[in-house]
This record gives C-alpha cells, structure tokens and sequence, in this order.
C-alpha cells in the first residue's frame, strides 16, 4: 500500500469509525459503526478473560504519593502524566495523576485485601481510559493521549512458578484472541532496555502493517516481587510465615482496532472478521415502484430468520442509488451484501457479494438461503484469518548480514538475526541498522552453532528487529 498513513485516516473517516476533529490533540470521538467494531471485539475479549479472572473497576484518579513509591515504574512514566491539580478553584493539597496505567492505583488495594494463601491466586482485569500525554506525532487508535479501551488484567500469586505459569497463560489467552480477530503476529521477550518499568521481564505481541511497521497489540509482564515490596502485598503461608507475592499483569489497547483496519483492509477500504463487524450480511434490497413493498416484505422476512440464527443483519433502504450503497458497504467492510430486486423474487434468487475477495454468489431464496449464506460467512472468516497470515510469514525473512537487515527492513520486513543477548551488542546493532529489536524470539541450542550478527560470539537468540510505531 503506497501511503498508508493517508489510506488509514481516510478509512477511519468514511468508515464512520472516529472522528479526530476533537479539540483536543490525540484525543478523538468513536463514531456509533466504530463504537460497535469496539463493542464486539471487547465482548470477544471479555469472554475470554471472564474463564478465570473477575471484572473490576478502579478509579481513574491516583494520588501522587502512590504513583510515586514505586520508582523504576515511575521513571518509566513521569514525562507521560497527566496532572489534576485543583478541584474547582481550590489547589489541591495533593496532585492527582490521571491513570497513565493502573499498577499504582490497584496494588495499595490488594495489600489491604490478601492476607492468607487461602486469598491467592487473585485475578482481576478492568476495560477503562487511560492518559498519557504522547510527545511525539500523535495518529488515532496508534498515538494517543486518551487510550479509550485500555485492558488490563492484574494478578497476585503465592509462588515464582504460579506466576511463571500465569505469564504463559495470559499468552495463550491472547492468543486465542487475536486468531479469533485473524491478526497475525510474533510473540518475543522484550530486551532488559524496552521491557515494562518494574518488571522482571515482558513478553509482547507484535502486528506486522501494510506499511512495514510493526505495531506492538499487547503486553504481558512478570512482575516478580517488585511492586509487592513496593506496596507491601504480603501473605501468610501454609507455614505462617509471612512473605511477599508474586505478580503479574497484562495489556491490549485501542491498537487492537487500528490492526483489525490495518491488517484486513485493502484499496477499496475496510475488510471486517466477521467475528467484530457491526453487520454480518447488509441487505440491499433493489427498489422501483412496481414491486417495492414485496421486496421490502422479503428483506425484513429474511432478516428476522438470520437474526433467529445469530446473525447481525441491517437492511438499508435509504431512497439513494443502489451503486452509492454497494459503495458505502464496501469501504465499511460489512463481510457480505446480499441483494434483492423485483427481478430476483420472481426468479426466486439472490445474489450474495463476499467482502474478503470479491466473488458473487447466486442462491435460491428457498428454506436452504439460510444455511447456505452462514457458511459463506464461515468461510470469510477463515479466508480472511488465512490471507493475513501467509502476507505476514511472506514478511519474516532471517539475516546473518547486519548491513542487509535496514534494506531487508525498507522492504516491508521483519528480520530475524542472531544476537548473543548482551545490551551493548544490542543497542549497537540498534544504532547500526536505526532500527528497534522486537526481543528475543527463540532461545538456541549450544549445538546450534550461530555467531552473534554482531560480535561474532557465540549466539544465544534469534531476535527480531523491524521499524516500529
């Protein structure tokens, strides 16, 4: 895609997906279509975190002694805080920060609430905004000062291994629900340099776009003890003895959507899942005087039987050009259209149109309609999951080269390349290339016999490097 900067801002606009003319920079309005592609796509998630975490919700106020104790996470954050400083025209005796993220403002709770083993594990996840104010080029759902649909999940453990296994749960978690999305991605452990302030280390997934950057679409951290030393989150053990927990947390942001548009999109504009798309089927019902209740009658019947089935339809009857609505669905992504016009009920057909690539489909309009157009739209879904999917292992190549990664990189790539996992090697070939190493990929074996890209030595990684948002 030559300019997909422009392509993007574009799609949100006549996709009715936000609005960026806020006021306000980086902080922008979701529009009710945009509003239901997030709606769906949080259902998803939540159902998936609802197996074995409980919901919360936090105020969006922490107070600056909180958010102060815990230093290295603070550091991490400082020049991003939002400040509230008065309360109508009264200073405030304490600032209060507007959540940057909830570390500070969830753990004093949780040293008030665990006491014994019997309290652990404890899991918890919100959906709320969070504010930082972002200093570079601000982009909607990428860049922003308002992250309007933060997830986090935050969890408190009694042993190292517990909390070992959740970070590897909350993988899989995400796992299942980007593949329920068809977004592609690499999973890798963050360098010691770019890991989450205050852990011990962070996995991050990573999206590749259609303009080679790859956009980071969520983050899981082992805490380790940290913040529980911090906030003093203590238990007393099978033993009575009391000690510090372990913790973990986790997170996806508005960049989620930004990777659903970004990923499935083409020219013509949107291209949904399925799964996330406000209407599973648009019917566009072709209207002229002679015949126009009959066929109105035979939308609004098919309607009612698609929606006893589950499936999110909308019929638009607006009084414009059928050519104009074709259009208008197209750039909005809706995964199929079907359409009728007096011609077809008395032929007693539709035709359907796939979003994903294109194809037109001529069905009886008998009892089998139905069924028949609930597995197109299965297989858009696959369709769709399985295009992103072999672009993005299209997009991986491997170098053994240091000056073949940045033109490896120009051409829309990630690059794996061995790295002997020391931060002065690291930041080297950051330096080198002028571009930002994902993290480790995969740990090697001795006999594996790989050179550090860099040093020569001994190779410990493969890593992954690319142009990043």
């Amino acid at each position: 895609m030559e300019n997909f900067s422009e392509w993007f801002h574009e799609i949100l606009d006549k996709g009715d997906i936000m609005d960026s003319r806020y006021p306000i920079k980086g902080m922008n309005v979701w529009l009710p279509y945009g509003f239901k592609i997030r709606k769906y796509t949080l259902e998803l998630l939540k159902e998936l975190f609802d197996r074995d975490h409980d919901e919360v919700l936090f105020p969006l106020l922490i107070p600056e002694e909180e958010l102060a104790k815990e230093g290295i996470h603070v550091k991490g954050f400082e020049e991003e805080v939002y400040w509230v400083t008065h309360g109508g025209s009264k200073e405030l005796n304490e600032k209060l920060a507007l959540r940057p993220t909830s570390e500070t403002a969830i753990y004093p709770m949780f040293a008030l609430w665990i006491r014994s083993h019997i309290d652990l594990p404890m899991k918890y996840y919100q959906i709320v905004n969070t504010f930082r104010y972002e200093t570079k080029h601000t982009r909607p759902l990428i860049r922003v000062r308002e992250i309007s649909t933060f997830k986090e999940a935050h969890t408190v453990h009694a042993t190292k291994e517990e909390s070992e296994a959740q970070v590897e749960d909350a993988i899989e978690l995400y796992k299942e629900f980007f593949d329920y999305l068809g977004i592609p991605y690499v999973i890798s452990k963050r360098p010691e340099w770019d890991k989450f302030p205050g852990a011990d280390y962070t996995m991050a997934f990573d999206a590749l776009m259609k303009d080679g950057k790859t956009l980071q679409i969520g983050t899981v951290h082992n805490l380790g003890q940290t913040f529980a030393k911090t906030f003093d989150i203590t238990f007393e053990n099978e033993e009575g003895k009391h000690v510090y927990a372990y913790q973990t947390c986790c997170g996806l942001s508005d960049r989620i959507i930004a990777s659903i548009i970004g990923i499935h999109g083409d020219e013509k504009g949107l291209i949904l899942p399925p799964s996330v798309s406000p209407n599973h089927i648009t019917i566009i019902p072709i209207l002229f005087k002679e015949g126009k209740e009959e066929v109105l009658e035979k939308c609004q019947t098919l309607k009612e039987e698609f929606e006893a089935e589950g499936v999110r339809v909308h019929i638009d009857d607006r009084d414009i050009r059928p050519g104009k609505k074709f259009y208008d669905w197209e750039i909005k992504g809706t995964p199929v259209k079907l359409e009728i016009g007096p011609r077809d009920l008395k032929e007693n057909k539709t035709i359907i149109t796939r979003r994903d690539n294109g194809e037109k489909i001529e069905l009886p309009l008998d009892e089998t309609v139905i069924d028949s157009v609930i597995d197109i739209i299965e297989d858009v879904n696959v369709s769709i999951s399985n295009k992103a999917w072999e672009n993005h292992e299209d997009s991986i190549k491997i170098s053994e080269d240091l000056d073949e990664i940045p033109k490896l990189i120009k051409e829309g790539n990630i690059v794996g390349f061995y790295w002997n996992g020391k931060e002065d090697s690291g930041k080297a070939i950051e330096e080198e290339t002028d571009y930002d190493i994902l993290g480790t990929y995969n740990e090697l074996d001795s006999d594996e016999n790989k050179k550090c890209i860099y040093s020569g030595e001994d190779a410990k990684y493969l890593a992954l490097i690319a142009k990043t948002y």
